[in-house]
């Protein structure tokens, strides 16, 4: 008995490809990217070209300012007030120092030893930010106070005696001072510092520290060969994040500090709001920015993390 084969159907054509719309599909995301660019505009790009315009008019609040293309305002402003260029910088970099040093062993144990308690203590490091900036800076106020408890047990440590003549404090005192500015700085923007530090130092896959004391390498020798070349980009990010606005700050110099203390924050606050010298104090925030530009160009470079520019 035959046995009798049927012929397979016959194979469909396959579907035309539907393409998406030439025109709509190249514009999406230039659509989406939009309101970003709006907002820039109107809140970033609009009020520098304001500024820029501002810094270059000579007058009087009376009279009028007129655009006169005075460039000399620069010069003037900067050779007035180098002091507080320099005070500024030094400020901020010894705040930034004491926060890489204080914040990374905090963002080392919360990655690698924290545990079921990582969350809870990234809670109170973020803490600080539910309290408003200023109410922070006035509690520093009090703590610091002639007759507070951080200057009795000071005194009783004769740690004054130290730093009044490394000049960082005056007398038995520590508020206004340059050492009370610093520590402000410090406790305002050690958040800044440790959350990148967290985010570098939790990606590291924890096999390279097996692999490490697989091949005899000490504890000392895995952090300094492993562990903190793969954290780079948090402490570059954190460097930054904490150094460039606590340059430009000037509630920390104002409350904590005094006549001598004064950044170039408290320069141009002053030059806006109370002698109403607009063109200084339009060329001041010039002459901070481009600084804080080049600053931060040749740091990234040194660093080797280029990418993050």
């Amino acid at each position: 008995m035959s046995t009798l084969t049927e012929a397979p159907p016959p194979l469909a054509p396959p579907a035309p490809e539907q393409k998406p719309p030439r025109g709509r599909g190249r514009l999406v995301p230039y659509w989406l990217l939009l309101p970003g660019i709006l907002w820039l505009l109107v809140f970033f790009l609009m009020p520098m070209v304001y500024q820029a315009s501002t810094s270059v008019q000579t007058g009087s609040l009376e009279e009028g300012y007129k655009v006169t293309w005075h460039f000399a305002t620069y010069w003037d402003a900067l050779a007035e007030y180098w002091p507080q260029f320099l005070r500024s910088v030094l400020y901020a970099g010894t705040a930034t120092v004491l926060c890489l040093l204080l914040g990374y062993p905090l963002a080392y144990l919360i990655a690698f030893r924290a545990g079921r308690w990582r969350n809870v203590v990234l809670i109170l490091v973020i803490a600080p930010f539910f309290t408003s900036f200023l109410i922070r800076t006035l509690a520093w106020k009090t703590i610091l106070s002639d007759g507070g408890p951080v200057v009795g047990a000071l005194n009783t440590l004769h740690v004054l005696d130290v730093t009044n003549w490394l000049g960082i404090t005056a007398g038995d005192r520590v508020l206004a001072t340059p050492l009370a500015v610093v520590c402000g700085l410090t406790y305002n923007f050690l958040p800044f510092m440790i959350l990148p530090l967290y985010t570098s130092l939790e990606r590291i896959d924890p096999r390279l520290h097996e692999a490490a004391g697989d091949l005899y390498a000490r504890p000392s020798t895995t952090f300094r060969k492993v562990t903190f070349p793969l954290s780079m980009p948090g402490v570059v990010s954190g460097t930054l994040l904490t150094f460039i606005p606590a340059s430009g700050d000037y509630v920390n110099a104002e409350l904590l500090g005094s006549t001598d203390t004064r950044m170039v924050g408290n320069v141009i606050q002053t030059q806006f709001l109370r002698v109403l010298d607009y063109p200084t104090a339009a060329a001041l925030s010039f002459i901070l920015m481009a600084a804080i530009l080049i600053m931060v160009t040749l740091y990234i470079r040194r660093s080797g993390t280029e990418d993050l520019v």
